[in-house]
């Protein structure tokens, strides 16, 4: 929460507020997630305008977790920015209102963060992940990384592959 008596119904006024913010739970539900006890960095531009006050803000981060194909643990920075009006109090429905002097910016800095976080997380982009067989990191041995054969699942097909006559695809 910021305090905006300062600012409310003066427009053209603007003020810039830098917060380092330690967080208390953690922040994402995936494979990656800003942890409890990482600092969140919010560098925030808040003016007076009309209808509220408008927010504007970066925030920064480190985002600790596993590859999603390898299981290894990774860290990724997290950068977003958003803008947001915080309107004053009125018969209008607004998303977000200037309550009380203040600003709540948890909700927003949550959300922009949350969803900036991979789905799928990898360590490399070429990341070959584990053997389906013995569950070993395919980067810790080179050799196991030939194909094993065919997949049975797939073996009615390669009988058609060798019936087909090349000769037909020409005509």
């Amino acid at each position: 929460m910021l305090n905006v008596r300062d600012l409310e119904r003066r427009p053209g006024e603007m003020r810039e507020k830098d917060l380092d913010v330690t967080l208390a739970e953690r922040m994402g539900e995936g494979l990656l997630a800003v942890q409890p006890g990482s600092v969140l960095h919010v560098d925030a531009r808040l003016e007076s305008v009309h209808e509220g006050i408008l927010v504007t803000a970066e925030v920064s981060a480190t985002a600790d977790g596993e590859c999603g194909r390898c299981l290894r643990p990774i860290s990724e920075p997290v950068e977003v920015e958003f803008q947001e009006l915080f309107a004053y109090p009125s018969e209008e429905a607004f998303d977000y209102v200037v309550v009380a002097d203040h600003v709540d910016l948890e909700p927003l800095v949550r959300d922009a963060v949350v969803l900036s976080l991979p789905f799928q997380p990898v360590c490399s982009p070429d990341c070959p992940g584990l053997d389906p067989v013995t569950g070993e990191r395919l980067d810790d041995d080179p050799e196991s990384r030939a194909p094993s054969g065919v997949d049975p699942r797939w073996s009615a097909l390669a009988g058609l592959a060798a019936s087909a006559d090349p000769d037909d695809e020409k005509h």
